[in-house]
């Protein structure tokens, strides 16, 4: 079993800089309001230097189409991650690969949809709180679809949730922070490890 693993809400050089030497899968840089935001040109300043084989993913909260517009043109990224709704008003070419936001508030109220999309992002009820998502809903999900676990994630918890859940990939954000927005590169190095250790 691989799994993919995705260091979120990227703001210095520093912290890029860990997450390749950790040899993380995916980058994720968010154009939403919050401590993590930045602007398509920032993102694209810190991916200068990536490795051909790193995601680079732009991470929206119901983006105006204009604003999407300026980040995929400018940004250029390789997946947009942004509420599954939203893909529905949202133009993709076809190098940038859809990766839908579904919480488990929204799916504990309703019934699961019939059939899941090819892959999606599963987290907690509010992004970048460190809210722990539902494990064992999450679960469930990744029996059918490549699911991105999200949500409360940190060096100490990722390999119980890589062993509960089983998911494709894991997505950390504040769990590798010393301030909210700060990433701390010792954080990141010891995520990546624990959760390449519990596969």
């Amino acid at each position: 079993m691989s799994l993919l693993i995705k260091i979120c809400g990227l703001t210095e050089p520093a912290a890029v800089a860990a997450a390749i030497r950790a040899e993380a899968d995916a980058l994720g840089f968010v154009f939403a309001p919050s401590p993590r935001q930045v602007t398509p040109r920032q993102a694209g300043l810190l991916c200068r230097d990536l490795p051909e084989k790193m995601l680079r993913v732009a991470v929206m909260l119901h983006p105006h189409p204009d604003a999407w517009k300026e980040v995929r043109d400018e940004f250029r990224p390789d997946w947009l991650q942004t509420d599954a709704e939203d893909f529905a008003h949202l133009e993709l070419p076809p190098d940038c690969t859809p990766m839908p936001v579904y919480r488990d508030e929204m799916l504990r109220s309703k019934d699961l949809p019939g059939s899941w999309p090819a892959q999606l992002l599963f987290e907690g009820s509010r992004s970048g709180a460190g809210e722990t998502a539902d494990w064992a809903l999450a679960a469930g999900i990744a029996e059918h679809t490549r699911l991105l676990l999200a949500g409360g994630l940190n060096p100490a918890n990722v390999a119980r949730a890589v062993r509960q859940v089983r998911p494709w990939g894991v997505d950390v954000s504040s769990g590798v922070e010393s301030a909210p927005g700060k990433k701390d590169p010792g954080l990141i190095e010891q995520f990546v490890t624990e959760a390449r250790a519990a596969i």
